[in-house]
């Protein structure tokens, strides 16, 4: 988890700087201010590493996404192609929006691939939410023919690839929205946080609004601000704005550690027969935050992680049975199991969650196994953790041998 391997005093000015005017709400009050503004710069940050004309701060990535879905034209009964494999805020997002979610294969890239997308469309498909699984990035040009082709709404969830791009494009930035996570785990984290963003100032301003009961943040005087549209509450604190400000200016160093070491890694490993690694669709834009170590089938997948729990190797994903990144474990999707009655249940749903033929997906999910990349690695813990590894996966082949 690289950003929170370098929680430091750079953090610790950021939040002094907030604590020290009181203002803990990110608008409003001027005077008492003293200038500092943490939301607006945190975002300024974001802008200036991905390259968005417009970001906005949120309460987390589940809003950014939700929030990105919205701006763009996504609601009732809309139908959206997403990824069986997601963090699943992807897909309640969709929900909670009102649209449909309809499920698409995914290739080597753990992204959904073009070809996936285009045998789910249907005469009611109105757009894609793409997630950029573990660090890397989808096929973007192919995915983009597809798009283009039959006038979808492209929405990406980059939750997982801040600072990743794919050809000298930040994803996030394909399509009409993006947005990105700051939570816990990821490579900057402010323990919660997201970032809605866009090149659309139009699309900006909806999002804007929406993330704050409809405010459009015009005069300085909040009672009295106009609210062109509907909104809620997906507001960031100044608090955790400040930490994700600090954490944000670290990611370039971040980034090129992560790199580094996952080079290290995976150079290591490919000299052991049988393992091989995920398809990263522009090496050169990797942000590097997971090793994505294939086996060759799926009973060998699961017999080296059986291997590598017995040998105490942590640090890895197994996500064919992890129970909220993969749509084997998500019962509670697939029997709608809902606090109050969504609108997917209104409209109907055109997929049978329960018995989804996904083959391309099981298989890709079925043989991977990812690392989490830690930037502070001596190149002794990662040569130790390799040869574990190494050894694990071996004794699992020898079972096929």
């Amino acid at each position: 988890m690289p950003g929170t391997e370098l929680f430091g005093n750079e953090e610790r000015k950021e939040i002094n700087d907030v604590l020290e005017t009181g203002m803990l709400f990110r608008y409003n009050n001027e005077q008492q201010r003293n200038g500092i503004w943490k939301a607006r710069d945190f975002e300024a940050e974001v802008r200036k590493i991905t390259g968005a004309k417009y970001a906005h701060a949120v309460s987390n990535g589940s809003a950014a996404i939700a929030i990105a879905l919205a701006a763009a034209g996504i609601g009732a009964g809309d139908e959206v192609i997403c990824p069986p494999f997601t963090f699943i805020a992807s897909v309640e997002a969709v929900l909670w929006v009102g649209a449909i979610p309809v499920f698409a294969e995914i290739d080597e890239t753990l992204c959904l691939s073009a070809e996936g997308i285009e045998k789910a469309i249907t005469p009611k498909t109105k757009g894609v939410c793409l997630v950029h699984m573990c660090g890397g990035m989808a096929d973007m040009d192919s995915i983009m023919k597809v798009v283009n082709d039959y006038n979808l709404i492209l929405v990406e969830d980059a939750g997982q690839a801040f600072s990743a791009s794919y050809k000298g494009t930040s994803v996030g930035l394909f399509g009409a929205t993006g947005s990105y996570s700051f939570d816990f785990f990821k490579i900057a984290t402010a323990g919660e946080g997201g970032i809605f963003v866009t090149n659309d100032e139009e699309i900006y301003k909806l999002a804007d609004a929406y993330s704050d009961h409809g405010h459009n943040h015009v005069g300085n005087n909040r009672g009295m601000e106009q609210h062109p549209v509907l909104g809620f509450n997906y507001r960031i604190s100044e608090l955790h704005a400040a930490v994700a400000l600090a954490q944000t200016r670290k990611v370039p160093q971040i980034r090129e550690a992560n790199r580094r070491n996952k080079k290290m890694l995976q150079d290591i490993l490919s000299q052991t027969e049988g393992i091989s690694f995920a398809h990263v669709a522009d090496p050169d834009g990797d942000s590097a935050t997971f090793l994505n170590m294939m086996l060759p089938d799926i009973e060998t997948a699961k017999r080296t992680v059986d291997e590598m729990n017995k040998a105490g190797v942590g640090g890895f994903n197994y996500w064919y049975t992890n129970m909220y990144h993969f749509i084997n474990q998500w019962d509670h999707l697939k029997n709608m199991q809902t606090v109050s009655k969504l609108p997917a249940e209104a409209f109907g749903i055109p997929q049978d969650y329960k018995n989804l033929h996904l083959p391309k997906t099981q298989e890709v999910i079925g043989r991977l196994v990812s690392f989490v990349i830690r930037c502070t690695w001596t190149e002794d813990e990662m040569k130790a953790l390799a040869e574990k590894i190494a050894t694990c996966a071996k004794a699992a082949m020898l079972v096929t041998a």
